[in-house]
């Protein structure tokens, strides 16, 4: 199609010349973070959650740097911004969206490890499973933002203990 019109042709090869070098640029690039997350033990380790890439577990080792700081896995979530904010007055208690405090491109990839986990994982586990529910009762937003939760404790405390991941099926134990 190209060959037909020279201006069309004129146009549209640089473009994709471009396009081609921005592909090779990003292959490179995906390359380079497979091995730097391959080549350290914790990113290894937090790649046995299902959901959790090298992406998400470069992101949160490099964002939570020393997991000793957090005296409990809990804080680690709201160190993110994933913790619910309270708008209370003397007769009202309304819980609100989430605070958004903290680096928000960790949070954005604890949401898509998390999103992954819900809608692309084929294998079930008790998070997974616990994350449906919620997605039936809450909406999928909802359910999301508490699985990122649930997955930021769960990637802090297996750096503090130094354990696996567990995929235990929904039923019993795997």
């Amino acid at each position: 199609m190209i060959e037909i019109d020279a201006i069309l042709a004129h146009a549209l090869v640089p473009l994709l010349d471009a396009r081609l070098v921005l592909y090779q640029h990003y292959l490179e690039l995906d390359r380079r973070v497979k091995r730097a997350a391959s080549q350290d033990n914790v990113c290894m380790r937090f790649m046995t959650v299902p959901g959790v890439g090298p992406i998400a577990a470069l992101t949160f080792k490099a964002a939570v740097d020393d997991p000793n700081r957090f005296k409990r896995s809990r804080t680690v979530v709201a160190h993110f911004g994933l913790t619910p904010r309270h708008f209370q007055s003397g007769e009202h208690d309304n819980p609100g969206r989430i605070s958004k405090a903290g680096d928000r491109d960790v949070r954005a990839t604890l949401y898509a490890a998390a999103n992954a986990l819900l809608m692309r994982t084929m294998a079930g586990s008790q998070i997974k499973s616990w994350g449906m529910r919620l997605m039936r009762t809450k909406g999928r937003r909802r359910a999301v933002v508490a699985v990122a939760r649930k997955l930021a404790v769960l990637l802090h405390r297996m750096w503090i203990d130094g354990s696996e991941f567990r995929q235990e099926q929904v039923g019993g134990t795997a």
